[in-house]
C-alpha cells in the first residue's frame, strides 16, 4: 500500500511540474522564441507535445514539411526550432558549424557513447579515425566478393519465388504476391552486414526468416528476431526521447502502465542480447588467435597492428550501430527505389537498358566496376533516397553557448535545432514537382546545382560513415535485380505504408516476381 502511494504520489508531482514549469517558461518567454509558430500548442510547452507527434505514426516530417511551405522556423519544443530551408542545413550541421550534439543523444548512450550519438567532438574525431578506413572505397572494393556471395544467395531466394509471367493488362493473382521485398532486402543487408562487421554467417537468406541467437548476462542463449528486435528498440526510444530530461522517468512509467510498451522494451533488450552474443562471440575469435579481415578488426588495432586496447563497453556500442545502421537503412534505401522503379515503369525501362548494356551475358552478379559510374542507375537511387530517405528524423543540434546565426539570424545559446532531410528534399526551389520520383532531375549537369539540398546521409564531419558501403551495396543489388528480373506490384497504384520513428520505416511490399525472358532483355536494347 506504500508504495503505491509513493507512486501516485511521484505520478501527481511529475505531472505538475510537467504543467507548471513550462506555463511559466513560455509567459517569461526569456529566449524570444514564442516569435516562431509552434507545430502544435503543446510543443510551445513542453517537449512531451513533439513526443506525442512521434505517437501519432504516419510520417511526422510529412506534416512538417506541409507547415515549412509557410513557415521557414517552427517550435517543435519549448526550447527547439525546426527549419525549412535547405541553407539551414549547412549552418546547422556543416564542417564549419560550431553546433553540437544535442542532449538528446545521451538517452541512445549505454555504457560508452558510439560513433552516432556521441557528443564530445574530440571523442567523436577519435572514433571516426579509428573506423575511417574500414569504410573507405578502396577497401571496399577488396570486400565485394562478400556482398557478392550474399547477393547470389538472394537471388536464390527470389528465384524459388518466382511465378509465371504476368498476363499483360492483368492484375497479379494474390498468390503470386509470395515475394515480401522487404523483408528479403533485410535479410540481405543483416547477412550482409554480419559478414563484413564480424565475420559471421547469420543465415537469414537461407534460412528465409531473421531469427539469430542472442545471449543476455548470464551467458544463457536463445533465439530472437532480429528485426523486430531492432525495430522495437528504436519505437521505444524514438516516442520519449525528445523530453531527454525525462526519458528515464517516461520510459519507467510507461512500462509500469503500457503492456504494448513492455513488449517493446523487451525486444529491445533482445536486441542488446545479440549484439552481445555475436560481438562477444568475435572477441573470443581473436582472443583465440584467428585473424578475419573484417570492420571488427579496425576496433582492435591501427593499422601499425598497435591495439586501442577498448573497454568492452565501447566495443560493444559501436559493434551495435555498425550492424544496426549497415543492415537499416541501406534495406530501406532497397526496398524504395524497387517501389519507385516499379511504380514507374518508363523509369525502370530506361535503367534497364542501361545496366543490360554495361553486363555481357556472363554476368549473373553484376560487377561494381561495371555499373558503378552508370548515370541513369546512380540518379534512380539518389532520387530513391531524395523522395523516401531512409532516415528522416530531425537530427537535433545545440547551438553553442554564446549562440549562433542560422539563416541569418541569431538563435541564443544552447537551444536546440534541426532539419528534417525529408523536410529538404521537398524544397520546391531545387526540387520541383517534389513528390513525383524523377530520376532525370539528377542528369545533364543538373546535380551540382541540387546536391547541396540533398542530405540523406546528413552532412559535415557527422555524416554517415557508411555511405559508400550502402551505395555499393544498393549498385550491385538493384542492378542485378533489373537485370535479371520482371516485378509486379498487387496493383499498379498501390501504395506503400511508412511509419516514421527516426528511420521512415516501410511496411511489407509484396510482389510477384518472374525471369524476364529473352525477349523482354531485347526489347531493352
Amino acid at each position: 500500500m506504500y508504495t503505491i502511494t509513493i507512486f501516485i504520489l511521484g505520478a501527481i508531482l511529475i505531472t505538475l511540474y510537467h504543467i507548471l514549469k513550462p506555463l511559466v517558461d513560455y509567459i517569461l518567454d526569456r529566449k524570444g522564441l514564442c516569435k516562431y509558430p509552434a507545430y502544435n500548442t503543446l510543443c510551445a510547452l513542453t517537449n512531451i507535445g513533439w513526443c506525442l507527434e512521434t505517437w501519432r505514426g504516419g510520417i511526422r516530417s510529412k506534416r512538417l514539411s506541409e507547415m515549412h511551405k509557410v513557415h521557414p522556423v517552427i517550435r517543435i519544443g519549448p526550447n527547439s526550432l525546426s527549419y525549412g530551408h535547405p541553407a539551414a542545413y549547412n549552418d546547422i550541421y556543416g564542417h564549419g558549424t560550431k553546433c553540437l550534439k544535442d542532449t538528446f543523444y545521451q538517452t541512445e548512450k549505454t555504457t560508452h557513447f558510439n560513433l552516432g550519438n556521441v557528443i564530445d567532438k574530440a571523442d567523436h574525431s577519435r572514433k571516426r579515425k579509428m573506423l575511417a578506413s574500414a569504410f573507405a572505397a578502396k577497401n571496399l572494393e577488396d570486400w565485394e566478393s562478400k556482398i557478392t556471395e550474399k547477393v547470389k544467395q538472394f537471388i536464390a531466394a527470389c528465384d524459388e519465388h518466382c511465378t509465371a509471367p504476368l498476363v499483360e493488362g492483368s492484375h497479379p493473382d494474390p498468390k503470386d504476391l509470395n515475394f515480401d521485398f522487404r523483408a528479403w532486402s533485410n535479410f540481405f543487408t543483416i547477412d550482409a552486414i554480419g559478414k563484413l562487421a564480424l565475420s559471421e554467417e547469420l543465415g537469414l537468406l537461407t534460412a528465409g526468416n531473421d531469427l539469430v541467437t542472442a545471449a543476455g548476462r548470464d551467458g544463457k542463449a536463445y533465439q530472437a528476431p532480429y528485426r523486430d528486435c531492432l525495430h522495437a528498440s528504436k519505437i521505444a526510444h524514438t516516442r520519449i526521447a525528445f523530453a531527454d530530461k525525462w526519458y528515464h522517468i517516461n520510459s519507467s512509467y510507461t512500462t509500469r502502465l503500457l503492456a504494448s510498451y513492455r513488449k517493446l522494451w523487451r525486444l529491445s533488450n533482445g536486441w542488446s542480447d545479440i549484439v552481445n552474443y555475436y560481438v562477444k562471440k568475435r572477441l573470443d575469435r581473436y582472443i583465440a588467435g584467428e585473424k578475419l579481415d573484417d570492420i571488427f578488426q579496425y576496433l582492435l588495432h591501427n593499422k601499425s597492428g598497435e591495439p586501442y586496447a577498448l573497454e568492452w563497453g565501447e566495443i560493444a556500442a559501436e559493434s551495435a550501430v555498425i550492424l544496426d545502421a549497415g543492415s537499416a537503412t541501406t534495406a530501406i534505401a532497397l526496398n524504395n527505389v524497387i517501389y519507385w522503379l516499379i511504380r514507374n515503369p518508363r523509369c525502370l525501362a530506361t535503367l534497364r537498358n542501361e545496366v543490360d548494356e554495361a553486363l555481357d551475358d556472363s554476368d549473373t552478379i553484376a560487377p561494381h566496376d561495371k555499373v558503378k559510374n552508370l548515370p541513369y542507375l546512380r540518379a534512380c537511387l539518389d532520387e530513391g533516397l531524395r523522395i523516401t530517405p531512409p532516415f528522416s528524423y530531425n537530427l537535433p543540434r545545440r547551438t553553442p553557448a554564446e549562440g549562433a546565426y542560422i539563416l541569418g539570424e541569431f538563435i541564443p545559446g544552447n537551444t536546440t535545432v534541426s532539419m528534417s532531410s525529408y523536410v529538404a528534399h521537398r524544397d520546391e526551389v531545387a526540387f520541383s514537382d517534389a513528390e513525383s520520383y524523377i530520376p532525370e532531375r539528377w542528369l545533364d549537369g543538373k546535380r551540382k546545382d541540387i546536391h547541396s539540398s540533398f542530405v540523406p546521409f546528413s552532412t559535415g564531419s557527422r555524416a554517415c560513415i557508411g555511405r559508400n558501403l550502402s551505395y555499393m551495396e544498393q549498385t550491385i543489388m538493384v542492378a542485378t535485380l533489373v537485370r535479371r528480373y520482371e516485378f509486379a506490384l498487387p496493383t499498379p497504384t498501390w501504395e506503400q505504408e511508412r511509419v516514421e520513428v527516426t528511420n521512415l520505416l516501410p511496411g511489407p511490399l509484396p510482389l510477384k516476381v518472374w525471369r524476364r525472358t529473352a525477349d523482354s532483355e531485347k526489347d531493352t536494347r
